[in-house]
């Protein structure tokens, strides 16, 4: 009952606010549940310039609502909790990244959206693991230097012939999912096919049937004839997928892969951040001017 007191009082404020909930596929089912759009970050950066919204409340961790201002800075950018941060996103820094441009001058910087608006700043181009290949292909040079998910970056060399220098980040919850996880779930589900984001090890990429974005695992969970689907990403899209799939069984590669980050929206949050439209989120006009021309570009590869 108090639930769903909750949800008709946030359903109230949006009304009140002109606003729209963007929630990340990693989120709680039950902010899922209540969003105006659920999808990866880049996905929901988008749609928030499509909406007539004027505020744009961001459930997820803190670079996708800066992102989400980057392309939207005449609207109202709310996170329900601004200490959900990204620890790969944070394995990278402005400053360290203009240090490694100067030790590898001339070599375009190609920059996961998984990062912050200063280092997307410090970049030529963006991407995302469902682009990354086609936006390292798209540049003239032969070398890349590629920030800051190194397992994604592996991934990428595998389809493409260019030199690929990669920054020693890494989603902790991805290399968590290791080997030995999808042998152990291969002997107990023998007929099912194992799909892993390109954000987990190169050892477990090359265990995988498919190695798609989340949107892409999404549209496998849809397409394939498989009843059982062994799942290396976060245990939130399994959850998703289950819902839109229900005659199929999903099993999480390892049931603790799960970012905690993410997990720090609640809907009591929410409620009080439609509230008081607090805490806000913006990014200074200088960084937000350089990173949004390596999102445009990205943009116009696509």
């Amino acid at each position: 009952m108090e639930n769903t007191s909750i949800v008709q009082r946030i359903s109230q404020l949006k009304q009140q606010r002109n606003a729209i909930i963007l929630a990340h596929n990693y989120q709680p089912i039950e902010i899922q549940n209540i969003a105006d759009f659920v999808g990866d970050s880049l996905e929901l950066a988008q749609q928030a310039t499509l909406s007539q919204a004027e505020v744009l409340v961001f459930c997820g961790v803190y670079f996708m609502a800066e992102t989400a201002y980057i392309l939207s800075p005449r609207k109202t950018v709310l996170i329900p909790d601004s200490s959900a941060g990204c620890p790969m996103a944070d394995m990278i820094t402005a400053e360290a990244l203009r240090a490694q441009k100067q030790a590898l001058p001339g070599i375009p910087v190609v920059c996961y959206v998984n990062s912050t608006a200063a280092v997307k700043a410090q970049s030529d181009i963006c991407c995302t693991s469902a682009n990354a290949a086609r936006v390292v292909e798209s540049l003239s040079q032969q070398e890349i230097l590629f920030v800051p998910d190194q397992y994604l970056g592996q991934w990428i060399s595998t389809q493409t012939h260019k030199k690929m220098h990669y920054w020693p980040g890494y989603c902790p919850v991805h290399a968590a999912i290791l080997p030995q996880h999808i042998a152990e779930k291969k002997s107990q589900y023998p007929q099912a096919k194992v799909i892993v984001h390109p954000e987990c090890r190169s050892e477990v990429s090359m265990m995988a049937d498919a190695v798609p974005s989340t949107s892409g695992m999404l549209r496998f969970a849809k397409e394939t004839t498989a009843h059982e689907i062994i799942v290396g990403t976060e245990t939130g899209l399994i959850q998703r997928m289950q819902k839109e799939n229900p005659s199929k069984e999903f099993i999480p590669a390892n049931s603790l892969a799960v970012c905690q980050n993410m997990k720090l929206t609640t809907l009591e949050k929410l409620q009080r951040c439609l509230e008081e439209m607090q805490p806000v989120v913006t990014v200074p006009e200088d960084i937000r001017v350089q990173a949004f021309q390596a999102l445009e570009r990205m943009l116009q590869v696509n």
